[in-house]
């Protein structure tokens, strides 16, 4: 099975003078957990190349297995930092899409017509979309074949606000997912803060914050199954 995950290629945390990113933990879980099913996994993001790290996902306490395996990794860590252009990416390559969150996507992915583009045909075909805490933002734009907002009357979940507001970024970030899915029609649904929370609704897999990434992918796994 062939599996696209994209990844943001935001650094700039609003106008903070922090730097942001996608969530290591984030990428990582999914990421071995796919490919120790045996997945042929590319990686992909808007600007190619380098994926920028949210740094504080790099912290001491965000640590996670699957982040000290990935910083042992080699291969890993090359397939990484030469992701392939966003543009560049056939739908009709994989099986499945997992997009993987940390602040980023809420200012690229969420706008990019090419990722709105890869999603559209994805969900048209009827093959698994996955996305994880602060990555749901990329279905702000995305419309299913009946031209409704792509999450409408279907059940998501994605960072609360909540939580957005407990990391002190409520005033910073362009939108809130938890409004934004909840706007677009989205049947919306959490769990506890900061636990693991995961909603299957057809071949859409969401997954509430960092805690979610790994059981969002396992998800997506039994899809392709």
């Amino acid at each position: 099975m062939n599996i696209l995950m994209v990844l943001t290629s935001h650094d700039t945390l609003g106008d903070t003078g922090e730097k942001t990113g996608f969530w290591l933990e984030e990428f990582a879980a999914p990421y071995y957990v796919l490919r120790d099913a045996g997945a042929k996994i590319t990686i992909a993001s808007p600007k190619g190349g380098q994926p920028p790290l949210d740094p504080k996902s790099d912290a001491p306490d965000a640590q996670t297995e699957a982040t000290e395996r990935f910083k042992k990794d080699e291969v890993a860590q090359q397939v990484l930092a030469s992701t392939v252009k966003l543009a560049d990416i056939d739908a009709a390559d994989f099986d499945a899409v997992f997009y993987p969150g940390g602040h980023g996507p809420l200012w690229d992915l969420a706008e990019s017509a090419d990722s709105k583009r890869l999603i559209e045909a994805f969900a048209a075909s009827d093959r698994p979309v996955g996305a994880v805490c602060h990555a749901p933002a990329i279905f702000r734009h995305t419309t299913g074949i009946d031209g409704k907002p792509l999450v409408s009357g279907r059940r998501v979940a994605g960072f609360t606000n909540s939580e957005e507001d407990a990391v002190g970024l409520t005033d910073v970030v362009p939108f809130l997912v938890e409004d934004m899915l909840k706007a677009n029609g989205g049947r919306y649904e959490k769990g506890a803060d900061w636990g693991s929370y995961v909603v299957v609704d057809g071949k859409l897999v969401t997954g509430q914050n960092p805690a979610s990434s790994e059981d969002a992918a396992k998800e997506l796994l039994k899809l392709l199954k």
